[in-house]
């Protein structure tokens, strides 16, 4: 917006500016790479050269920024391009998710109390611990609680393909069906036939357990694939670049080596894959019975492979 002001920092200096800025009626947006406004002088103890409280002179500037009318405070967040001349910039920035909702979070601090998980203290230099859910600094603005999220929950590790089943069982709780096929995919683009087959090891890790039941995460694989398939008949086949000149044989046609011809044909290699077996599945086609799992499901969803432009030779083996 025209007579807009972006301060990239939101240390004493970029608070003091903003605040003046935003004295002159210009509208501000302060933006900070951690979790609060304050900077290095917030971890002080005293000031140079007069010895004085440095949260004593801080503390009231950061509320004044967090309440005035002109300053918007964008925290947890960078810059990651920038276009424009002086006067007339477009900014993008990127904003990391805090876990915690801004407008709601009363600033209490009853879920850092209960929360068991103990994470080493950024703030702090790695000096001491602090909860996974937690606030910077007593007096931070915003007073906001964060959660630090490792990305790597007890199911998803259990999972020999590491597929984000957290993520998707929470895009699925929030109706997002369409997201969550599209998660599972990333890792698993065959989540029609292991929704019907997969041991699923992630429930056996599931935290839920310890409470009443696991979440079904298998089961809720299936639904979002079988809601997929029934509703369009049929099952998207990704676009693939064009190909990079380069070519890779694969020697099986089970889910591992199609797998890996799928993955490939996404980084545009010529892909051919050959099995001794007349169809395409391997132990999926030759070791499970059809009941279990349909053979109209097996081939349909294994075709996508072909379509995306692999070629498939069958009774053809190799190495004898």
């Amino acid at each position: 917006m025209k007579g807009s002001v972006l301060i990239v920092g939101g240390g004493i200096a970029g608070t003091q500016a903003a605040l003046d800025l935003a004295d002159f009626g210009l509208k501000v947006y302060l933006l900070e790479r951690d979790y609060a406004i304050g900077g290095t002088m917030a971890k002080l103890d005293k000031t140079f050269p007069t010895n004085d409280c440095s949260m004593c002179i801080l503390s009231p500037k950061l509320v004044e920024a967090g309440r005035h009318k002109n300053i918007e405070l964008i925290t947890n967040a960078e810059i990651v391009g920038f276009e424009g001349k002086p006067g007339d910039y477009r900014i993008k920035i990127k904003e990391k998710p805090r876990f915690v909702d801004l407008e709601k979070c009363k600033g209490c601090g009853d879920c850092a109390t209960v929360c068991t998980v103990d994470l080493p203290n950024h703030y702090e230099e790695g000096l001491s611990k602090r909860k996974a859910i937690f606030r910077l600094y007593d007096q931070a603005v915003p007073s906001a609680f964060a959660v630090t999220k490792l990305g790597i929950s007890p199911c998803r590790a259990a999972c020999p393909i590491h597929v984000n089943a957290h993520g998707y069982v929470a895009l699925i709780a929030n109706r997002k069906f369409d997201e969550a096929l599209k998660l599972v995919r990333e890792r698993n683009p065959f989540p029609l036939i292991t929704g019907r087959i997969c041991t699923h090891p992630c429930e056996d890790a599931c935290t839920r357990g310890r409470v009443d039941e696991p979440i079904a995460i298998d089961l809720l694989k299936r639904f979002v694939a079988d809601r997929e398939y029934k509703n369009l008949g049929k099952i998207p086949v990704p676009e693939t670049p064009p190909d990079n000149g380069k070519k890779v044989a694969i020697v099986g046609a089970g889910p591992a080596g199609l797998l890996c011809a799928y993955d490939l044909r996404l980084k545009g290699y010529e892909v051919h894959v050959y099995d001794a077996l007349d169809k395409p599945g391997g132990m999926l086609y030759v070791g499970i019975p059809p009941y279990r799992l349909p053979r109209e499901i097996l081939f349909e969803e294994l075709s996508i492979v072909e379509k995306m432009g692999a070629h498939l030779h069958f009774n053809t083996r190799i190495g004898t």
